[in-house]
């Protein structure tokens, strides 16, 4: 039985993502542009369940319909997909476009243009939940800088988590960078997002454009990359997360399995992932990378989908997805050496905090391949940047009339402001924890708890 996952795509960054996202499982599962089989191995439609509906037309062969939600709040995204080349692959009335544009601003997609179209989208989603055998959870894909994405994306998200508290609510996020910035109020847009996301998300996998920019043009050799170029990079992470759920394999991992070795701490869901191998396609012949290369690849910084270092922060956890004839002895193996080698950038408090998942079915074109998503103090780097930029507008009040105007109170500024600030003391409280601290906190917190109650007794004594 498949355990499904239904998309939701919102805004133009998550539109344009999740078309090459469909395009890749496309190829993935051996369909055409229009959704019928065209492939020769049946492993392809063992579970293609986990992303497509089957659809039984008369007369034709069965047509696999993506189980999706394309949400925008100006036309022009949905309508470039609707007449691109799978237009035709998702039911039309799945396809929830307002008139007006959000403009950039988290409030209207928030409160007033966005929570206006809000009941249909549920209603769609509800359709899609209700044709499902066991819901595995959903994935939404939005950017924190636009207004869609943010405002729309946290409000469509907070609302599944009161409609389905107990299924699994994965989001690719992607974070406004300061060498690609597309507008000047992102950082604003990207807090309120956070803000959203800390409280309702249960993994949140954060992609930055500027991580993409530099694996295209110092990796790939891309000169002047497009939005198309990026696009693929983030699709190959989100086949690589669920490729267990869609393949079979050696050691499964799913959404549920992820987040239960990745997330230690419940507001510490944000997630880094890196991709290996990436490489120029004019040194294909070149290229053979072993276990332990393609291990090394996804822990080292060129191949990270977000711009920070990890060599200033420390692994909390890890997950490696292998894809590929590979053995479970040599993934192991390999993890475990390279966690003896970087000890100290891994905490000693998460005794095994790598975990290995490994799927027989290599992607498309490749051979093999790794998926990583890791949890590193080092994704504080990214919160300090935008909270940065939101402070120095922020004091001086600058752009506020804007959010206010569409009925926003300032009060949930500070809110998210400070809430950025505790995750990010949280964040570095656990970097500097060592096995020592924990085992000295406690012992004060016994030694206070057993003086406490001697001065209960010595009062009760006193009373007498």
């Amino acid at each position: 039985m498949p355990r499904e996952i239904i998309n939701v795509q919102a805004g133009q960054a998550g539109n344009q993502v999740g078309e090459s996202f469909w395009k890749l499982l496309l190829a993935e599962h051996g369909l055409d542009e229009a959704g019928f089989y065209k492939g020769n191995d049946p492993q392809q439609l063992d579970r293609v369940g986990v992303y497509f509906t089957e659809v039984d037309l008369p007369g034709e062969s069965t047509k696999y319909v993506p189980r999706s939600v394309q949400v925008d709040l100006e036309e022009g995204v949905c309508n470039h997909l609707r007449s691109g080349s799978i237009g035709s692959l998702f039911r039309p009335d799945t396809f929830m476009t307002a008139q007006t544009s959000a403009g950039n601003n988290w409030a209207k997609g928030f409160y007033t243009e966005g929570a206006e179209l809000l009941e249909s989208i549920l209603e769609v989603v509800r359709k899609q939940t209700e044709a499902c055998d066991a819901l595995q959870g959903f994935q939404l894909l939005h950017s924190l800088g636009g207004g869609t994405g943010s405002g729309l994306g946290s409000l469509l998200l907070s609302k599944f988590r009161e409609e389905f508290p107990d299924r699994m609510l994965a989001t690719f996020s992607i974070l406004p960078s300061p060498k690609v910035s597309e507008t000047v109020v992102e950082p604003y847009n990207a807090l309120l997002s956070v803000h959203q996301l800390v409280e309702n998300s249960d993994l949140t996998i954060l992609i930055d454009n500027e991580a993409l920019y530099n694996i295209c043009t110092s990796t790939l050799k891309i000169k002047g990359p497009a939005f198309e170029d990026l696009n693929i990079l983030v699709s190959q992470v989100m086949t690589g997360v669920s490729t267990s759920l869609r393949f079979p394999g050696q050691l499964n991992g799913d959404l549920r399995k992820l987040g239960l070795n990745l997330v230690p701490f419940p507001r510490l869901h944000f997630l880094i992932p890196s991709y290996a191998p990436f490489y120029n396609p004019a040194d294909k012949a070149f290229i053979r990378m072993s276990v332990p290369d393609l291990t090394q690849a996804v822990f080292d910084r060129k191949n990270l989908l977000v711009a920070c270092d990890p060599r200033y922060g420390r692994y909390l956890t890890a997950a490696t997805i292998f894809r590929g004839q590979i053995s479970s002895r040599e993934a192991e193996h390999a993890v475990a050496e390279l966690q003896r080698k970087n000890s100290a950038q891994f905490v000693e408090w998460i005794p095994d905090n790598v975990s290995v998942t490994l799927c027989t079915v290599p992607p498309v074109g490749q051979t093999q391949a790794a998926t990583c998503l890791a949890n590193s103090t080092a994704v504080q780097e990214l919160f300090k940047r935008t909270l940065s930029q939101f402070t120095a507008m922020y004091k001086r009040s600058a752009f506020l009339h804007w959010y206010t105007g569409e009925g926003m109170d300032t009060m949930e500024f500070s809110e998210a402001e400070s809430n950025a600030h505790d995750l990010v003391s949280e964040y570095q409280q656990y970097q500097e924890a060592t096995v020592e601290d924990e085992e000295i906190e406690e012992y004060e917190e016994e030694v206070a708890e057993e003086v406490g109650e001697v001065e209960e007794v010595g009062e009760d004594g006193d009373e007498q």
